[in-house]
C-alpha cells in the first residue's frame, strides 16, 4: 500500500467520541497526530489509540511518521485545520512521491447543528464577563425588540426578498435564544432554558400531527386542520373561543381574528352601530369594526388591505416631495 496521510475531520458540535466505524478503525490501526490536546484526543486515547501532540510544524512530523509507518492520521481541530491541509497539499504537489493525502469525515454536523453555536454564543454574552447590555435586559425590556424583528421579517416576506428574510429570521432567533438564556437566571421555581423551549415545541408538533407521527389517516387539508383544532382544544382548557388570541397585535388584525373566532363556532354577535355611540372615538371604532366585518365577509384581509393602500400613499407622498421645491429652493 502506498504511503498516505489521512486528515480526519470531525464535528465539534457532537460528543467527542461519536465517530464512524471507519474512523475508529483508522485511529486504532495507525499512529495519530494532533495539534493540541482536546476532548477528542482524550476520547480517542481512552479507546486505546496512540496519539502524539505535535509541538511545532506539523507537515514534517506527518511526513516523518509516514516514512516510519506507511500511514499517518492527523486529527483535525475544531476549525478543520485548513491551513495545514493547504501547506501539506503544496508540499505533496511538489514531491508527489512522499505520500498521498486523503480526507476522511469521522463525524459531521447534523441539520440544525449551528443552533448549538447560537446557544453557546448567547450563553457567553449573558454570563459574567459578557455583554453588559444583554446582561441588563429582562423579558419585558426586550418585548419591543421581538415585535420589531418579527415585523422586519414580515417586510422581507412582503418584498419577496429571501436573502433579507434569512437575515431577519436570524434576528428573530436571537430574541428567542436570548429570552431563553435570561430565563435561566430566574428564581429556581420559575427557571427554564432553550431545551425546554425546543422540547415543548417538539412534543406539541408530534402530538398535533398524528397523521405524520402516529397511525392516523392524513385525509384532506380540511380534515387535518380540524384534527389540529380538536387536539389543541383538548390540550388547553379554555373558557372562551377567544382565549389565546394575542391581544397586543395591531387593532385591525385583532378585530379580524376575534370576528373569525366568533364565526368559527357560529356566533352571530352584531358589531356595535356607529350612530349609537356616545363619543367620536367610539363612533370611529364602531365604524372601523364594521369595515373589518365587511372585509371578512368578502374574504379580504383588512390589515393587508390597509397596509397596501398606505404604502401606495407613502409612495405618492415621496413622489410629491420630489416634484415640489423645498422652501430654500423656492427663495433662490
Amino acid at each position: 500500500m502506498s504511503a498516505r496521510i489521512v486528515l480526519l475531520v470531525t464535528s465539534p458540535r457532537l460528543p467527542a467520541g461519536l465517530l464512524t466505524a471507519a474512523a475508529w478503525d483508522l485511529v486504532r490501526e495507525h499512529p495519530v497526530l494532533a495539534g493540541a490536546e482536546s476532548e477528542l484526543t482524550t476520547a480517542v486515547r481512552a479507546a486505546g489509540a496512540e496519539i502524539t501532540v505535535v509541538d511545532g510544524p506539523a507537515t514534517q512530523a506527518l511526513l516523518d511518521t509516514v516514512a516510519a509507518h506507511g500511514t499517518a492520521v492527523w486529527l483535525a481541530g475544531p476549525a478543520g485545520d485548513e491551513s495545514l491541509a493547504r501547506q501539506l497539499g503544496l508540499r505533496l504537489a511538489r514531491e508527489p512521491g512522499l505520500a498521498e493525502m486523503e480526507l476522511m469525515y469521522g463525524s459531521w454536523d447534523p441539520p440544525g447543528a449551528r443552533l448549538l453555536d447560537a446557544v453557546a454564543v448567547l450563553d457567553r454574552l449573558v454570563s459574567p464577563g459578557g455583554d453588559p447590555w444583554k446582561r441588563a435586559q429582562t423579558h419585558r425590556s426586550l418585548a419591543g425588540f421581538l415585535l420589531e424583528e418579527c415585523y422586519e421579517a414580515y417586510d422581507a416576506i412582503s418584498a419577496g426578498d429571501t436573502d433579507a428574510l434569512r437575515e431577519e429570521l436570524g434576528d428573530v432567533l436571537l430574541q428567542v435564544v436570548l429570552h431563553a438564556r435570561l430565563a435561566e437566571e430566574l428564581p429556581e421555581e420559575q427557571r427554564w432554558n432553550v431545551d425546554d423551549v425546543a422540547g415543548g415545541l417538539v412534543d406539541k408538533m408530534v402530538r398535533r400531527n398524528p397523521h405524520v407521527f402516529a397511525d392516523a389517516e392524513a385525509g384532506t387539508l380540511e380534515e387535518i386542520t380540524a384534527s389540529w383544532e380538536r387536539i389543541k382544544r383538548a390540550e388547553k382548557a379554555r373558557d372562551s373561543v377567544l382565549d389565546g388570541i394575542a391581544l397586543s397585535q395591531p387593532a385591525l388584525a385583532l378585530a379580524a381574528k376575534i370576528l373569525e373566532r366568533a364565526g368559527r363556532i357560529g356566533l352571530a354577535v352584531p358589531p356595535p352601530l356607529a350612530e349609537s355611540q356616545v363619543d367620536a372615538e367610539a363612533r370611529l371604532g364602531a365604524s372601523l369594526l364594521a369595515t373589518v366585518a365587511a372585509a371578512r365577509e368578502a374574504d379580504l384581509d383588512p390589515e393587508a388591505a390597509l397596509r397596501r393602500t398606505t404604502l401606495a400613499y407613502a409612495e405618492a407622498v415621496r413622489a410629491a416631495e420630489r416634484e415640489t421645491p423645498s422652501p430654500d429652493q423656492s427663495r433662490s
